[in-house]
């Protein structure tokens, strides 16, 4: 899993258009990659005020928003009624004598009207509700103890929420539903495969196993199903759901399989708070938002250092080393797991999965040296980098994080946005001692200025500085390239292609021999890709071969390395998207068929990645070796497209094994089986369907 190329740019922009549609970040233009996302933020507060008011039992409120918002969801009878029910029973349960007059008048005026023709069995489920009455709320064994049961609220509110996001067409930015579904496929793989997941601890608090109440048609479920059947398989295997289930989706969607595929995509539960946190953490690491804990944002993972900081003494000169936070322990524990002993450090330049930042304490009570911090302040590369990293901040976006705290539907549709906040980081320090915070807040700010080195190196790599990168890197730390040697290879390749795109001859060869050269001699699988660099010396009348190279993806690896080499691990998004897409390249191999839905999520962007530098296969194996799972390979957002064909080159089709589509369709559904299954059972038996079902059943 950690060898699975990711085109990083790609997750870039999802995760971009997620903050924004999410306000999660100060952005004033709308996102431009889902303007549906950015329009239907709006809806998504008033569904999320009206959910809040029915999960708290009132549901006048949430009438009263629907009636002003969305009249046309309470022309559905059946919900009506089970709205109004719940009413009935809330007025009840506050147990006063006003209320119980209030109840009998709801019973009287709303609740009996509409039993009478929301659906068949609605009048005798009126006259059992009626046993609220005379049965307490406390009596588990009452008939009546349903209708008491607050889990009823939920139901209904989840129930609201899948119909109000069809409704509307408010639904969840693409990266939420993305991640809900590589995940999901993630679990399922694991699961069937009986293989452990590396990012277990991670997916299972991200995706809930709970899932909102289906929206069901108002049409009978008896009639004959006008849908495709292979619409229907698709639907069915990719969300789990019953053959019935995916008809009854179908209908409700009014026959538009991917509206289906999204009203059944968001009704899985994922917990915003932690999915937050992770695209928090990665927006700091990428340079999306500023690091400087100064900000509110950053006080959320300050609050989460308190612990370590308070063991800390004043004048202690370990504040000036480097704090490991609570998402690096957890992500370097699922490195641990696979890390494995390499010798050539070609094939490995990551190996030593122990090297820290060079001033960083082994325990609280032990002091660490601050030599090397002093090198590096005073060194004018640290300098320089920390200039370049200062006006590239300016870019930054602000990260105030989701604020929940105001009412929804007073600021929903007045075109206001939401306040500023920091969701409750200001509660956790606001009791904190001033001395204390102020100790917090130096040892990010050195943290911080490790993020600064780090993204100052990716930015000069992205822009092809190639030179000024070697020099930079050599100054900060000289025993870099030494444990690094392919990235210093394709950093001077870079330079060698420059040089030969403007002709300088001399010049380029000067760098293969005193560079390229001997590394390829030293390391055997750098051979390959030194004769296709220098083949370009023949080709330098044509278009300039060093105009496609990945630059960004040769900065996200170097920007990994770098990272650890001071302490700081990729961020744990990283790790889930990584693992996720490489179950995902498998499950569909092994269902011999591509993913109808990886374009409208854009799956099959974050698998789109360009070649090594010159298209080489072998330095493409050897690079992946070599970054541990930080894919080199990434192409500009610019060209990324929602493309219809996906799948894996190397995937097996059915027909290569003779399978009829009719055939594997029938399997699957008379036997319920995935379809990879059923063109194994079908394998077997001459792709005789009727054989197949006749031998299960015998």
């Amino acid at each position: 899993m950690d060898s699975t190329p990711v085109n990083w740019e790609a997750l870039d922009a999802l995760v971009i258009d997620f903050a924004k549609s999410e306000r999660l970040i100060d952005d004033s233009p709308p996102p431009s990659l889902s303007s549906i996302s950015s329009s239907s933020y709006r809806w998504r507060l008033l569904i999320f005020q009206i959910r809040r008011s029915v999960e708290s039992g009132d549901i006048d409120s949430a009438i009263d928003l629907l009636r002003s918002y969305a009249p046309a969801v309470l022309d559905d009878h059946r919900l009506l009624f089970r709205m109004q029910k719940q009413k009935f029973i809330e007025l009840l349960r506050k147990g006063t004598s006003g209320d119980r007059d209030s109840a009998i008048d709801c019973a009287r005026k709303s609740l009996a009207p509409c039993a009478l023709d929301a659906y068949p069995e609605a009048y005798e489920e009126f006259k059992h509700a009626l046993l609220a009455f005379i049965y307490d709320k406390d009596d588990q064994m009452s008939p009546v103890a349903n209708e008491w049961s607050e889990r009823r609220r939920f139901e209904i509110a989840g129930l609201l929420s899948s119909i109000l996001r069809a409704h509307l067409q408010a639904y969840d930015p693409i990266f939420t539903m993305t991640l809900r579904y590589l995940i999901s496929i993630h679990k399922g793989f694991c699961l069937h495969q009986g293989v452990s997941s590396p990012v277990a601890n991670l997916t299972e608090r991200l995706l809930l196993e709970e899932r909102d109440p289906p929206a069901t048609p108002q049409e009978s479920l008896f009639e004959a199903p006008p849908f495709d059947e292979v619409d229907i398989q698709a639907l069915a295997h990719a969300v789990e759901l019953t053959r019935q289930g995916a008809i009854d989706s179908m209908r409700f969607a009014k026959g538009d399989l991917y509206k289906a595929f999204q009203n059944e995509l968001c009704r899985m539960k994922i917990d915003i708070s932690v999915l937050d946190e992770l695209v928090h953490e990665y927006c700091i690491y990428r340079g999306i938002v500023d690091p400087d804990p100064t900000n509110s944002g950053e006080r959320l993972h300050v609050a989460s250092e308190m612990e370590t900081a308070d063991k800390m003494e004043a004048g202690s000169s370990i504040s000036e080393c480097s704090i490991i936070t609570d998402s690096d322990k957890s992500v370097s524990s699922a490195q641990m797991e696979g890390s494995q002993t390499k010798l050539d450090p070609v094939s490995a330049q990551y190996s030593d999965m122990d090297v820290r930042y060079p001033c960083e304490a082994n325990s609280l009570s032990e002091d660490c040296s601050t030599t090397r911090v002093r090198q590096l302040e005073d060194s004018r590369a640290f300098q320089r980098t920390r200039s370049i990293g200062t006006v590239d901040r300016g870019k930054r976006k602000r990260w105030r994080g989701r604020d929940e705290t105001f009412e929804v539907a007073s600021e929903t549709f007045t075109g206001s946005c939401c306040k500023d906040g920091v969701g409750g980081a200001t509660a956790l320090l606001g009791c904190t001692n001033l001395d204390l915070e102020k100790s917090i807040i130096k040892n990010v700010s050195s943290r911080v200025d490790k993020y600064e080195i780090i993204l100052g190196m990716k930015d000069l790599a992205s822009e092809g500085m190639a030179a000024e990168v070697v020099e930079e890197i050599n100054a900060l730390d000289p025993d870099f390239f030494p444990q690094n040697p392919t990235l210093l290879f394709q950093l001077k390749q870079i330079e060698f292609l420059k040089l030969v795109r403007v002709g300088d001859h001399s010049a380029a060869l000067k760098v293969a021999s005193s560079h390229l050269g001997p590394l390829a001699a030293n390391y055997s699988a750098l051979l390959k890709p030194l004769k296709e660099t220098l083949f370009t010396l023949l080709r330098s009348s044509e278009e300039p071969s060093g105009k496609h190279l990945p630059l960004d993806a040769l900065a996200t690896s170097l920007q990994v390395a770098i990272g650890r080499r001071f302490g700081i691990e990729e961020p744990q998004l990283m790790k889930i998207i990584r693992a996720s897409l490489h179950t995902h390249n498998e499950w569909f191999k092994l269902q011999m068929c591509k993913d109808q839905f990886e374009g409208l999520l854009w799956i099959n962007s974050l698998k789109e990645h360009g070649g090594p530098l010159l298209g080489d296969s072998a330095s493409k194996s050897t690079i992946d070796t070599c970054t541990q799972g930080s894919s080199p390979a990434t192409i500009s957002s610019s060209n990324m497209r929602m493309q219809e064909d996906g799948s894996s080159s190397n995937q097996i089709s059915s027909s290569d094994i003779g399978c009829d589509e009719n055939a594997i369709l029938k399997v699957m559904e008379f036997l319920a089986l995935p379809r990879g299954d059923a063109i194994h059972l079908l394998a077997q038996y001459n792709g005789n369907a009727e054989t197949v079902i006749q031998q299960i059943f015998a």
